[in-house]
Formats: structure tokens, sequence, C-alpha cells
């Protein structure tokens, strides 16, 4: 699929794999790219047939190595700034929001926009080498693309005042230990990881991962006991389900359920 200049899009059984297409400048995220990814993700949520979405970067050198500072010179003033930290924001809330599983697979360097980025994912794979990092403030700024947020939350808020307020870097192992990364890998183990994973996903029921993602996501920013209302309609949601029939049905049958998304 040949309709972006900055993703490459790939289409595997019931997954879609992004991959940030600007190796020469370690897939640096310029505008037009943030654009593209915003497109992308629009035309994934209204394909039934897309069931889960690995996100990489092209070489072995950077997953995305932050935002493209050269672009940084025409911003003049506190309203280009800020619209240029919306579109980040928008379209990395249109990556958490979005329906169904994202897998980031981090296969280097992550920083700035590029931390934030993975930060918006649901599952982080990284390589053994990935380095993370929100080093702004050697810029004189701070993330703008929900960094200041999603980094606290993931990591707490001690980490993240630390790191954010150093620059300094951090290593896919630390972030594993933290809570944050799910598994770090060999290199060139990272995308066939990424790939049974989304397998793996992708059999699974649509529906309750849509919910369970919904859940989860929102239930963690509300008061308990609105949380646990958002639970219980989103259980009534599922329960309405084929996938929930056929689920049980082939528990109590002993055999694998066959899930169609329905």
């Amino acid at each position: 699929m040949s309709k972006w200049k900055y993703v490459k899009v790939e289409r595997g059984g019931r997954w879609v794999t992004l991959t940030l297409n600007r190796p020469q400048v370690l897939n640096a995220l310029n505008q037009e790219l943030l654009q593209e990814l915003g497109e992308i993700f629009d035309w994934i949520a209204s394909v039934m047939e897309i069931h889960v979405v690995i996100v990489r970067g092209a070489g072995e050198k950077a997953f995305a190595a932050g935002a493209d500072i050269a672009q940084f010179v025409d911003l003049q003033t506190d309203a280009e700034a800020r619209q240029l930290s919306r579109l980040g924001q928008n379209v990395f809330q249109q990556i958490e929001n979005l329906h169904k599983p994202v897998i980031m697979a981090v296969n280097g360097y992550a920083l700035g926009g590029g931390c934030e980025l993975a930060l918006a994912g649901d599952i982080v794979l990284a390589a053994e080498h990935a380095r993370f990092g929100q080093p702004e403030v050697n810029l004189g700024i701070i993330p703008g693309y929900g960094g200041t947020v999603r980094l606290s939350r993931a990591i707490g808020i001690s980490r993240a005042l630390q790191l954010c307020m150093t620059g300094d870097p951090f290593t896919a192992q630390e972030a594993k230990e933290w809570g944050w990364v799910w598994r770090v890998l060999p290199f060139d183990q990272l995308f066939a990881e990424a790939e049974n994973l989304a397998k793996q996903l992708s059999n699974q029921p649509a529906q309750a991962l849509a919910q369970l993602k919904k859940t989860i996501r929102q239930g963690y920013e509300l008061p308990l006991a609105e949380a646990l209302e958002l639970e219980s309609k989103a259980f009534g949601t599922v329960w309405e389900t084929t996938d929930r029939k056929e689920g049980i049905s082939a528990f109590l049958e002993k055999r694998k359920p066959l899930f169609r998304g329905k």
C-alpha cells in the first residue's frame, strides 16, 4: 500500500504493520508523518478485518528519535507551538482510543516524540539495545505530545520527574523493571515476537478486547465507583455478542473457540 510517503503499511493476516519510514533521519516525526499516522489510524478504525496494529521503525537504529527539530526553526509564536503540540497529542490520542490493540515494537531509539508515541500503545516490546527518553529540557522546552502525562502514569511520578528534568535516557530493561515495557528481546527476534503476539490477539474476541481496552484505560482515571460501573456496562455489552456464546459453548464442549468478532 503506497498511499503514504512516510509510513509503510503492510497487511498480514488480521493485523497491520506500520513502519515509520524516515531511516535517514532516525525516523524523526515531522508534521507530515504525524498527519499520515492520523489518516492511517482513521482508516484502521473503519476496517473490521483489521484486529491488531503493530508500529515499528525502519532500520535497526531507531524506532523514532523524536520530533523533527529542523521544523522547530519555523515556529515563532506561542500559537504555532501549541498547534504543533495539539497535532501530536491528537494523533497519539487516536492511537490510545482505537478500539483495537496496538503493539509498539521498539527497535532502537525512542526519544522525545518517539517515546511519547510508544507510550500511546497498549503493549510495548523492545529490542535489547532500545533506549527511551524525554530529553526536551535540553532544548529549553518540555514534552508536548503527551509525555508529561503518560510517562508518569507508566512509570510513576517520581521517576518521570527525574527523567524529564534531567533529560537522561533509560534502557529497555529499566522500562521493563518499572512495569511499562512487557518484553525485552534480541533485535533479530523482536518483529517475529510482535507478529506472534498480533496473531494471538487477532484470534481473540474483538469486541471483548475493545471493551477491555476501554475499561482499563478509562477506569484507571475514574473514581472506583464510576470505574466499576463502566466495567459492569462493558460486561453487559460483551454478554450479548455471538463470540460470548461461542466462547462458553467451546469451553463446555472442550474445544477451541472460533471467534468471529461479532
